[in-house]
């Protein structure tokens, strides 16, 4: 076996731009000691469960050709909080790789220091993650085999979308009755190479290497999460004349803000770009942007980052709950509540808008925002005790008014507005029925069981009550409702991706052979050997199985690429976009006693009429692989 050092490769893509100029960086330097390269476009993403926050670290990811080369494209251990890929995918990297066809990934996921939570009835609560041992988990190696039919084929001078899936839900057997809380982990990856129409909504950080207003565009190294070190590919960044802009501090929208980071001083400055995946046809991806971040908005060396909903507004001082929290030092952290004090001197801004005038006052409660300052310890413990972004020590202290997201039932609605029951906003349930100080009278505050939404010129009055609704959009203001909120998107729950989750056995014991039927067209599981956890998640609402006239079948969305995977952390999991090959894999694997499904989760729509779960993806989980 051959190993690839991947760092030889970034070191050679970057010192080729400083050395040979702009060209040789797009390029990729396509050849170094006569390897061929070509880059895959590399995204990671989960599937969350109830987890508020699940920062652990990435140490390693290594692919392996089918020759036996093996590539490491990591260059430093990746902190991250996972629980925050279900709604924005992050562009891990875009490397240079050796060119061929790569059968399989293994990815360490290391445990040391974790910091995960769970909501439980609206609080947040700490979870201790175990080994299937009952010891305190420490690492996880995960080895994905790819499928044989779709493998990852990287070609010469080209790019490849590839796709890393975590599914917390499968891999985590919680137990709430357990002092502190514990998960029992058994890690459960996929890996797959996917359409680009299918990648989503992404987040792409780096640091800035050149801007072009007259393409169009700027060049960046990416450097994702929090990373402050490395430099993992080159990426083209392509705007438009209604891409939003917010570099250091300063508003654009369009041409004038590829024109502002064409300027010495964003040269090598920190920029995070919304957006998502363009054209793969070359060895540098390009990426449409819908909103870029350059300087000090998203991170400082100056100051400390946090982002939450505000629970609580007490004079200068809010509260934010499920509060993510990132030092300069690139550090994560999740805190339940943590304060933030503000001041005349706070800038505001409100994200993807060029609006003007905001001030500390278009706050509202259960805004979500983002929060720039320094960070105020315990002196005793030198723990975060609260951020203070009013100016000092030559940085502004900021604020950015952030979508909001509401899950709630309709009430009734009319054309430009609406009723709703919320349900949760920012994925925590209301704490409380009503929300004092919201409106510009006691007699207007906000009712979450009434909640008041200003939908422009959406009409949803056609829609029976009762009916799920995702609401993004952004929170009134203290003291000037009605409405309670404006949204910019209105969203049936019917429409949005649900997730099926099953566990076998009490607390995830597994069972031998928990369907009924498995074939290449469908699954039914016998929810008679689900003992405890049986339920379709839809945002914030869940439907017990039990609940329904029957089990739901589970099928395969045509059209779409499927993610069919199988398998346990102490061995591989196996991973199929084609229906017939993963029966074959299952009927392979539960041909034998020794192997126990503990859980499956499936990602998809539930048609209630034809009692039906359409899946894209399913995962089954099982405890123990033996070899077939």
């Amino acid at each position: 076996m051959r190993v690839v050092g991947s760092r030889l490769a970034r070191w050679f893509e970057c010192s080729c731009a400083l050395a040979l100029g702009l060209t040789a960086l797009l390029a990729g330097c396509g050849t170094s000691d006569n390897i061929i390269y070509g880059t895959p476009v590399i995204t990671m993403g989960d599937v969350s469960g109830d987890f508020t926050s699940y920062i652990v670290e990435i140490d390693e990811i290594e692919f392996t050709r089918n020759d036996g080369l093996v590539v490491e494209p990591l260059s430093t251990p990746e902190q991250v909080d996972l629980a925050k890929l279900t709604n924005m995918t992050e562009l891990l990297e875009a490397p240079a790789f050796p060119y061929g066809t790569y059968t399989s990934m293994t990815l360490i996921l290391d445990y040391t220091s974790p910091q995960i939570t769970i909501d439980v009835n609206g609080q947040v609560q700490t979870v201790e993650p175990l080994d299937t041992t009952g010891a305190a988990m420490l690492s996880s190696t995960v080895t994905v085999n790819f499928d044989p039919q779709h493998p990852l084929v990287i070609s010469p001078n080209q790019s490849t979308a590839f796709s890393i899936d975590i599914d917390l839900a499968a891999m985590n057997t919680v137990d709430t009755a357990a002092n502190p809380i514990t998960a029992t982990v058994q890690p459960f990856v996929t890996a797959s190479v996917v359409p680009v129409a299918q990648t989503g909504s992404m987040r792409a950080r780096g640091l800035v290497v050149v801007a072009q207003p007259s393409l169009g565009n700027y060049i960046m190294n990416i450097r994702p999460f929090a990373d402050l070190v490395s430099a993992l590919g080159a990426l083209q960044v392509n705007t438009s004349a209604t891409t939003y802009f917010n570099i250091n501090g300063v508003v654009y929208v369009g041409k004038p803000g590829l024109q502002a980071m064409n300027s010495p001083n964003v040269t090598n400055a920190p920029a995070v770009a919304y957006g998502t995946l363009d054209d793969l046809s070359g060895i540098t991806p390009t990426f449409n942007a819908t909103s870029v971040y350059v300087g000090d908005d998203e991170e400082s060396v100056l100051a400390d980052f946090v982002t939450g909903t505000v629970s609580v507004v007490s004079g200068d001082t809010l509260t934010l709950q499920g509060a993510s929290y990132l030092n300069r030092y690139g550090e994560l952290g999740y805190y339940g509540a943590l304060n933030v004090s503000v001041g005349p001197g706070t800038l505001i801004y409100e994200d993807g808008i060029a609006a003007s005038g905001l001030t500390l006052d278009s706050i509202g409660l259960y805004q979500q925002i983002t929060v720039a300052g320094q960070t105020i310890y315990n002196p005793s413990t030198q723990a975060v005790e609260s951020v203070d972004a009013t100016p000092q020590d030559g940085f502004a202290g900021l604020v950015r008014l952030q979508s909001t997201q509401l899950w709630g039932t309709l009430n009734s609605a009319t054309t430009g507005s609406m009723s709703l029951y919320l349900l949760s906003i920012d994925n925590f349930e209301p704490s409380d029925h009503l929300f004092p100080g919201t409106g510009s009278t006691s007699a207007d505050d906000a009712d979450a069981h009434a909640y008041r939404v200003d939908t422009g010129t959406l009409n949803e009055s056609a829609l029976p009550a009762g009916t799920l609704l995702q609401v993004n959009g952004l929170v009134t203001p203290l003291h000037t409702a009605p409405p309670d909120f404006t949204a910019t998107s209105v969203v049936q729950g019917s429409t949005v991706p649900s997730t099926m989750v099953i566990e076998f056995g009490t607390n995830g014991a597994g069972k031998p052979n928990p369907f009924v039927v498995r074939n290449s067209s469908e699954l039914l599981v016998n929810l008679s050997q689900a003992d405890s956890v049986h339920y379709i998640a839809t945002g914030p609402s869940k439907v017990q199985l039990t609940s329904l006239p029957a089990m739901p079948k589970i099928t395969y969305a045509s059209g779409t690429t499927l993610i069919l995977a199988a398998g346990t952390a102490t061995s591989v999991v196996s991973v199929y976009n084609e229906p017939a090959s993963f029966a074959d894999q299952l009927d392979d694997l539960l041909n034998h006693d020794q192997n126990l499904v503990y859980r499956i989760v499936c990602v998809g729509q539930y048609d209630a009429a034809t009692n039906t779960f359409i899946a894209t993806r399913v995962d089954v989980a099982l405890e123990e692989v033996f070899a077939t």
